[in-house]
């Protein structure tokens, strides 16, 4: 059996990670970490997710919400990293990170951490957008800077980065297919001229409740390929996510993504 943590677990994603959790004979959700502004501290983890009581209680001390885990899973908010990545550290336990939105020196002690504990970092936990991302760096790589590449994220009307990490993840598989350098050119106004040969554009939408969507469009003389990956339900990441942390757990310091934890099945 193996213990899991849900950090930021009143979120939506934290609360689908609960809930797969839950489903899965073996796992056990050990804790929750919430702020601690949130409403929810002191209420049962599983109570709260909309399933049974189980017994476990939410908290907004990591010492408490840490104890009895295995492997700590964070979908919460770029403010919380720090703080998370340093009681992991702590603890010397094995974190299964999808927060987006990260500034550079969190990237910085993110790669730290996984010197000391093994992280698996992923923009996107779905297994399906991973998929795609292979296949661009494929397509890419066949097609060459003769085909231009725009990629396009949809989203719910709350989500608070654009472009999405995910659409940047598929940009760089762009230009590491490539294997060559492209400036990026985010969005397009009245004014901005020519497309520059090479570049990868990016546009976002924010409407609705649009759990998520990806386009990659590379389009040449004549013909173009779409590469499309819609997500309907959030229990697509959390199943990834818990794919992910049964993976890591036990294997030594390392910053891996959900590559690793696919292609290395």
């Amino acid at each position: 059996m193996l213990n899991i943590a849900v950090i930021g677990a009143t979120g939506r994603m934290g609360v689908a990670v609960v809930r797969a959790a839950l489903d899965e004979a073996d796992l056990k959700v050990s804790g929750g970490l919430v702020s601690h502004d949130s409403r929810a501290v002191g209420e049962d983890i599983g109570r709260f997710a909309g399933r049974r009581s189980i017994g476990v209680i939410l908290s907004a001390d990591p010492e408490h919400a840490l104890d009895n885990a295995d492997v700590a899973v964070d979908f919460s908010l770029p403010a919380a990293t720090d703080a998370v990545l340093a009681a992991c550290v702590a603890r010397r336990l094995p974190l299964v990170i999808g927060t987006t939105g990260l500034t550079g020196g969190q990237r910085s002690a993110l790669e730290y951490a996984a010197t000391q504990v093994p992280v698996v970092y992923g923009a996107n936990m779905s297994v399906g957008l991973n998929l795609l991302r292979r296949l661009t760096r494929t397509a890419a790589g066949v097609l060459g800077d003769d085909f231009d590449a725009e990629i396009l994220d949809v989203h719910h009307r709350f989500k608070r980065d654009a472009p999405s990490g995910s659409a940047l993840e598929l940009g760089a598989a762009v230009i590491e297919g490539r294997g060559s350098g492209g400036t990026a050119e985010i969005g397009r106004r009245p004014g901005d001229g020519p497309r520059e040969s090479g570049a990868v554009g990016y546009a976002s939408l924010r409407a609705g409740d649009v759990v998520g969507e990806h386009s990659v469009l590379l389009a040449g003389p004549g013909e173009r390929i779409e590469l499309v990956h819609r997500v309907t339900d959030r229990a697509a990441f959390a199943l990834g996510a818990l794919r992910a942390a049964r993976w890591v757990a036990g294997r030594g310091p390392g910053l891996f993504g959900l590559d690793d934890v696919i292609w290395s099945d």
